[in-house]
């Protein structure tokens, strides 16, 4: 009897033993399947019924594109009403064949020999540089820009002062001052400016005279404040300006336009430009060359 008691407590006999499942009979349904519901893998994340995800589908942001405005070039004679605003009516006013091909040739020879052309230096930003171009002044008062001033000169060449005659009556304005630009070959250029310094006065009128050989003058509206300086999206006009032509630039064309001559990078010849101004003595307590905006719209 001992050895049966004993193996009997090693089997674990006096634990009651579980209830068998019952077996499925043909015909039945199980709970879950009578609820719908679905036994979830042991293994798997999560529980109940899992969704199949849905394909990702990538939307192209909507973005506004802005068109570069193509650039408008100016050959014909007349006045040309670049702009309305936001200053005034800006005018440019093409004068071809203004000295006929003759004089022409004589003026552009006698000024490139006979003026007194030098380099001047500009200083930017506490740095000094040397105009890539060669330059003479002729007027009562001094002219200052970039930083450096033109000493007044009142000794105006003979030549000088019959072609400021024929430019007066053309253009229907007196001159008192002229800056003389001398490009040498391509190589030579103005960057982008406006004239706009305080002693040109208000809206001032600037008659330019251009010998020898052809570049363009290029034009650009200022951009609005809220384009942050970003010249991207302005207007631009270009203005080839051949031997004996006169432009003239009057209205608010220096309060809502820059312009420029760049270098190129192909053969040309020398070319001189004398851009006849007039000029005020600057207000009081006004630093010299400094630009002196106004508000009126006036044209």
């Amino acid at each position: 009897m001992s050895d049966k008691r004993q193996r009997a407590r090693v089997q674990g006999s006096w634990a009651k033993p579980l209830p068998k499942p019952p077996r499925p009979t043909a015909g039945s349904v199980s709970n879950n399947q009578q609820t719908g519901q679905v036994n979830p893998d042991p293994n798997s994340w999560g529980s109940g019924p899992q969704k199949t995800p849905k394909t990702f589908e990538f939307h192209q942001p909507t973005k506004r594109v802005r068109d570069v405005p193509a650039v408008k070039v100016i050959e014909q004679a007349g006045i040309h009403e670049i702009s309305h605003g936001p200053s005034g009516v800006s005018r440019l006013r093409l004068l071809p064949g203004f000295l006929p091909p003759e004089e022409a040739d004589w003026m552009f020879s006698k000024l490139l020999a006979e003026l007194p052309w030098s380099q001047k230096t500009n200083y930017r930003q506490g740095a000094a540089y040397e105009e890539p171009r060669l330059t003479c002044w002729f007027g009562e008062l001094p002219y200052t820009y970039a930083r450096s001033t033109l000493a007044a000169n009142t000794q105006w060449h003979p030549a000088l002062s019959a072609l400021r005659g024929a430019v007066e009556q053309a253009s229907g304005c007196g001159f008192n001052s002229l800056l003389c630009n001398l490009y040498r070959d391509g190589h030579d250029s103005i960057g982008w400016h406006s004239d706009d310094e305080a002693s040109l006065g208000r809206r001032p009128t600037i008659a330019s005279l251009s010998l020898g050989d052809t570049r363009v003058f290029g034009v650009r509206k200022q951009p609005p404040p809220e384009e942050n300086g970003d010249y991207t999206y302005v207007e631009q006009i270009r203005v080839p300006l051949g031997h004996g032509t006169l432009l003239v630039m009057d209205g608010a064309v220096q309060d809502d336009w820059q312009h420029q001559v760049a270098k190129e990078y192909h053969d040309r010849g020398p070319r001189i430009n004398l851009t006849f101004r007039t000029m005020h003595p600057e207000p009081e307590g006004h630093r010299p060359g400094t630009r002196l905006r106004f508000t009126s719209n006036q044209s």
